[in-house]
């Protein structure tokens, strides 16, 4: 029987699309595409989810690799945050379980100021019984000990839990703790939860 509901929260309960959001910043197909790629595919920004380099140091290293690009780099970053906007469905989605008396978790990848930014801004955290952030662990999913912190911390038995994730390795790594799981795409049918 299912108790627990674990959610990511990037591109599960909160939007986050670095290429619209370039777009509406650089005014240039092919500069977005780069800047995505110096940004968003970088060390760093794994780093900043690891939450081992700071914000300013990240954007000073992806600046002094960057070909020409360190002023574009700086006004993605200055406020990129503005994209991390609630999935308003999936908000009720995570309402409705709360209402039918489910403990729900969080268990993501996050940077530490981003993470101050949204759980600031959005009331939906009110919902959360806890959860577990990379940063703050300086831990990274898919790896097994992220998981076990939450499992450990929250007294969480897999086998009476659902986690849910936008990213196959993340769902994997749950199914061999014991979870049962869920790929999200685009929404989800609670009654398959409860």
């Amino acid at each position: 029987m299912i108790k627990n509901v674990i959610f990511d929260l990037g591109n599960v309960l909160i939007s986050f699309n670095p290429i619209e959001y370039l777009r509406k910043k650089v005014n240039n197909e092919e500069k977005v595409q780069e800047i995505f790629k110096e940004i968003f595919l970088s060390k760093e920004w794994g780093m900043l989810d690891k939450g081992v380099i700071t914000e300013e140091e990240a954007i000073n290293n992806i600046c002094s690799r960057s070909n020409g690009n360190d002023k574009l780099i700086r006004l993605a970053m200055n406020n990129w945050y503005e994209m991390l906007t609630p999935i308003e469905g999936m908000i009720e989605n995570l309402k409705k379980l709360k209402d039918k008396g489910y403990k729900i978790y969080y268990l993501s990848n996050f940077h530490m100021l981003a993470f101050e930014d949204v759980t600031n801004k959005n009331e939906f955290f009110k919902f959360f019984d806890g959860g577990v952030v990379s940063f703050k662990e300086k831990l990274l999913k898919p790896e097994k000990d992220i998981y076990n912190k939450l499992i450990e911390r929250y007294k969480i038995d897999p086998k009476e839990s659902v986690f849910i994730d936008d990213t196959e390795t993340n769902i994997a790594a749950a199914k061999k703790l014991g979870f049962q799981t869920i790929h999200f795409k685009d929404d989800i049918d609670i009654e398959k939860i409860c």
